[in-house]
């Protein structure tokens, strides 16, 4: 990625969270950002290391507080260009206080959201999959949220993306040394069709990571949905599963009327479960049947069914169970799992059975896994392959492949346009 050859703004913000806390660390990043803190700090500690100083307004010479100071140069910093940390106490008073003054020197002004990390990908340091792996850092709520975007992070995707691109280099020079030297006596033409095996191996290698479980199903949550006649135990369920009275629960049939949405963190796994209308074969009530139809949509959609009632499932891969084991009894086939949500009977097996099947949904941590624009690229780029393949003309197989390799670059960010990444930074953080 090529490195910005205009000048910018030096730039600061905290970059550890809004006070008050116990740390306060001020950022600044930019051609003055070390100028700056000695303005403020007066002799600055070697680079990389921290120092103990005594910050002061230059203007009244009054304290502002003292703290930690730390200086890198550019451009091996976070962000490519000279950059400083004022670690402050983290005081809302202390904070907008050094803030005042930073913004009163010439030059420097306050950062944007996710202005430090565009800075990271426009100075090289990183490149667009790994500031979207950030941007899942900072937003995640689960243990496998994190794990994945700690993968983004370190590059995961990128090197895959590289790997690929590179065998596709490789193939693009065989296509080109045949159109260009093949009437010449030392080229192999054996090579004519070697490009041929790389392709598809290439090809078989891509379509296996796009195929795979997306990173959103992490975010997004196993869609877990309980449904079955009316009066069958399915709020009782739900409330048991998520550990709080979430459902109205009632001997009445048709208490629950319309959908509910529950989410639920278990295992470091997210899930949003749905308890439903009682699917009544017949109502005549029109409020009764928004919620039947509802409940017909929520099945349809759902990942995981969990199936209460005693005639086969409308899902064939549904999780049958028989509900309240402990008030009737149990003479289910062994296709169905008998469960007590009053006495917890059969839950921890109906937990494992829901997580054998949420474990087929979700990327697997030592996977690669795509986000939806990275995968869509992958598959623009993995068509423009297969139709390579297909090609009789070598010169549209080169431009076939021409394109798969565009493709792939707009996966890191190679060649894109402003207004992705301004949708992509405009979801952080000030400071980040």
């Amino acid at each position: 990625m090529a490195v910005m050859t205009t000048p910018a703004d030096t730039i600061f913000a905290v970059a550890s969270g809004p006070p008050p806390a116990a740390i306060a660390v001020m950022r600044l990043s930019g051609p003055l950002a070390l100028v700056a803190a000695q303005t403020l700090a007066g002799e600055l500690p070697p680079l990389r290391t921290a120092g103990l100083r005594a910050l002061r307004d230059p203007v009244t010479g009054r304290l502002l507080d003292t703290s930690l100071v730390l200086c890198f140069a550019g451009p091996a910093s976070a962000t490519g260009e000279d950059c400083a940390e004022l670690h402050l106490h983290g005081g809302r008073a202390v904070v907008a206080a050094v803030a005042a003054v930073l913004g009163a020197i010439p030059g420097l002004r306050a950062g944007e959201p996710g202005e430090f990390t565009r800075r990271a990908l426009h100075n090289g340091r990183i490149d667009v999959a790994q500031a979207e792996g950030l941007g899942d850092l900072l937003m995640a709520q689960t243990e496998a949220q994190r794990r994945a975007a700690i993968a983004a992070v370190d590059g995961l995707v990128g090197r895959a993306v590289a790997a690929w691109s590179a065998r596709l280099l490789t193939a693009s020079a065989l296509v080109e040394a045949g159109l260009d030297f093949s009437d010449e006596d030392d080229v192999n033409p054996e090579s004519a069709g070697h490009e041929a095996v790389l392709l598809r191996d290439l090809a078989r290698d891509m379509r296996t990571v796009v195929m795979a479980p997306p990173v959103e199903r992490l975010h997004d949550g196993i869609r877990l949905v309980l449904a079955g006649p009316p009066n069958s135990g399915k709020s009782t369920l739900l409330n048991s599963l998520c550990g709080r009275e979430a459902a109205i629960v009632s001997d009445i049939a048709g208490t629950t009327r319309d959908r509910i949405d529950v989410p639920v963190v278990r295992r470091g796994i997210a899930y949003l479960l749905t308890d439903t209308a009682g699917l009544a074969p017949h109502t005549d009530d029109s409020i009764e049947a928004i919620g039947i139809a509802r409940a017909r949509e929520a099945l349809a959609t759902a990942d995981i069914v969990l199936w209460l009632g005693d005639a086969p499932a409308p899902r064939d891969d549904a999780l049958w169970l028989f509900p309240r084991s402990d008030v009737r009894p149990c003479s289910a086939p062994a296709s169905r799992l008998a469960v007590s949500a009053a006495t917890g009977a059969g839950m921890d097996t109906l937990w494992t059975a829901i997580e054998s099947r949420a474990a087929d949904l979700l990327p697997r941590e030592d996977e690669l896994a795509l986000n939806a624009r990275q995968r869509a690229l992958c598959e623009a780029g993995l068509a423009e392959i297969e139709q390579a393949l297909t090609a009789d003309d070598p010169v549209l197989r080169g431009e076939h492949l021409r394109l798969a390799r565009a493709a792939l670059d707009r996966v890191t960010g190679v060649t894109d346009t402003e207004a992705m990444l301004d949708a992509l930074f405009g979801r952080f953080c000030i400071g980040k």
